[in-house]
């Protein structure tokens, strides 16, 4: 092997909005301190609930309620929702929350839902939805695109169990979402299997420590697990 490209390679050049792309994940990792801390948690009372919603006639995804979950959640810990820039911390009363979607042409955008803590369920869904819609078809605003203060990139529907989710900087953290697996544990009369999900929660270590970040994982891992049906 020498290396040199074949004359029948594809050559792709990294340009129009993949090379922006490229260069927003490149300054991200070159800007900011990023570490991750990674946690499981069992979706039962997630997929309950999901359930109940669905005999009620309203339908919900395991990602529309993993949304809830993290909003409830930045509301009881706000030092991670915000953003950092020019060496100084904004932290949003409002949780407008980025949702990460992949688009045709091998493309990435994580819009904003405005006021997501003041949004229902099914309104977070709606929400999500549309903003799904309009991205394909690049009818997203730019406030949308750049006024964000937490994101979610979810895997969920790959065989993605956990991963390193890059900071949608200028924010301090992003959570990843991995593929839900059924997993054995204990229980009172022997093993049971329970749905498992990973979830990944990158920061930035200049904004917050790994401690008060860890109980922002912890507290999401126990809302996910604490759904009433």
């Amino acid at each position: 092997m020498t290396g040199v490209a074949d004359k029948n390679d594809r050559v792709v050049p990294l340009r129009g909005a993949r090379a922006m792309i490229a260069d927003k994940m490149l300054s991200s990792l070159q800007g900011s301190a990023q570490l991750t801390h990674h946690a499981r948690a069992d979706l039962s009372a997630l997929l309950a609930t999901k359930t109940a919603f669905k005999a009620k006639g309203v339908a919900l995804s395991v990602e529309d309620l993993l949304i809830g979950a993290v909003v409830q959640t930045l509301g009881r810990h706000p030092d991670i929702n915000g953003t950092l820039k020019d060496r100084s911390i904004t932290l949003s009363k409002s949780v407008d929350l980025g949702v990460a979607i992949a688009l045709p042409g091998n493309l990435l955008a994580a819009p904003a839902i405005f006021g997501a803590d003041r949004m229902s369920l099914p309104e977070l869904r709606a929400a999500r939805r549309d903003l799904a819609a309009r991205a394909r078809v690049n009818k997203l605003s730019v406030a949308e695109m750049t006024a964000g203060t937490f994101t979610v990139s979810n895997l969920g529907l790959s065989r993605v169990e956990q991963f390193t989710p890059i900071l949608n900087t200028p924010q301090i953290g992003i959570l990843g979402i991995g593929q839900v697996v059924e997993t054995a544990v204990r229980a009172e009369d022997g093993i049971a299997w329970r749905p498992y999900a990973g979830l990944s929660l990158t920061f930035d270590h200049r904004a917050i420590d790994g401690a008060p970040a860890a109980d922002f994982l912890t507290d999401l891992c126990q809302t996910v697990e604490g759904y009433t049906p």
